[in-house]
This record gives C-alpha cells, structure tokens and sequence, in this order.
C-alpha cells in the first residue's frame, strides 16, 4: 500500500511503519530537520573532541616552598568525567552523522520506530550526561576559582592560572556539546513522536 502523487511530498509506507522519503521530494521541514541534525552532530563531535583533549592535555608544574606541584586533570573527579562525557558524546555523535549524512546523499530515508526510539533514547542519555558533567566541572571550577573559606579550601586558581584557564575553555567547549545535544534530544523527539502522530493518516 503507498501514497504518492496526490500528496506532494513523495510518501511510501511500507509493512513495519517504514517511511520511505524519495530522492527529490527530500525537502521543506524534513530536509531543514535533517540538516540541521547533521549540523549539531558534527558541532558536537567537533567540540567534544577538543573539550577532551583541553582538558585532558592540560598540566601546571608550580614550586611551592621548594616542592615541586603538578596540576593535572585527574586530580579533580569532575574533570576527569567531564573528559570521559565529551569524548562518549564525540564518539557517538560521529556515527549519528554518519548515518545522517549517509541517509541524504542516497536521497532517502529508511526510519521506523524501533530506529526512532533508539535514537531518541541515546540522544536523551547523551543529553542528561553531558549536562550533568558540565555542571559537575563547573562546580568545581567555581570552587578552585573562589575557594572555600568554611572548609579552608585555598583558590588554587591562585596558583595554578594557565592550568585553570585552559580548563575553563575546556569547560566552554562542553558546554556548547551539551546545549547542542538538548537540542538534538528535541530534534529526536520530533523525528519519533510524528510517526505516531501520523498513524492514523496512513489507514
């Protein structure tokens, strides 16, 4: 059973609730929906890797009454999570627009719920771990910036300035990865829910 033609836009069903988008009918808010896609999976891939890699590179060697300190990303939890969620989302987000990409230059796309909903699972843990790794980091950085005077936490930005402010960009980079990933969780949401949503058009 299909549909085409008299609708316009170029629509197959087929057994499965396979939606089968033809070549040049690839347009209006489906193609603007996939570009945009592309666009924040390779943001995201991109970013995350050099969030990583800020952090993860990053080293300070400071005296300090004749002693010699070395500040490195593995001293604090936060940053060390924050270098394992950047580099996960990079990761998956390269096979995302793998397959993103892939889907547009063959002109079509084969999606059904069971693809829908692993990609809309992955994006949404994705999401809640990028997140929450920001805001863990942040914490920290806050606190290694400000001190804690209750608990007699020195400001070890104090000391340690080149190393902090290359975590802080770092930190930047992440940020924009989770953002980016919100929305790729929305955009995701999207792509599901409008096949169930259009269930009842096809009967």
């Amino acid at each position: 059973m299909s549909s085409s033609g008299s609708m316009g836009i170029g629509v197959g069903v087929s057994p499965g609730n396979v939606i089968v988008y033809h070549g040049s009918n690839l347009k209006g808010v489906d193609r603007r929906v996939r570009v945009a896609e592309l666009v924040l999976r390779c943001i995201i891939c991109g970013l995350g890797v050099l969030a990583a890699a800020l952090v993860a590179s990053d080293t300070q060697v400071r005296e300090i009454f004749s002693i010699q300190k070395k500040a490195k990303f593995t001293d604090m939890k936060a940053l060390v999570f924050l270098v394992i969620a950047n580099g996960i989302a990079a990761a998956y987000s390269f096979i995302q627009g793998l397959r993103c990409a892939l889907s547009m230059i063959r002109g079509n796309i084969l999606f059904n719920r069971t693809l829908a909903w692993a990609i809309f699972s992955g994006d949404q843990v994705m999401a809640y771990v990028t997140v929450a790794a920001v805001a863990a980091a942040l914490q920290s950085a806050v606190i290694g910036e400000l001190g804690q005077p209750e608990l007699e936490w020195m400001k070890t930005c104090n000391i340690y300035r080149k190393f902090c402010n290359q975590v802080g960009e770092g930190i930047v980079s992440a940020t924009v990865v989770s953002l980016s990933m919100v929305t790729l969780s929305c955009i995701s949401a999207f792509n599901l829910f409008r096949l169930f949503g259009g269930s009842s058009n096809k009967k």
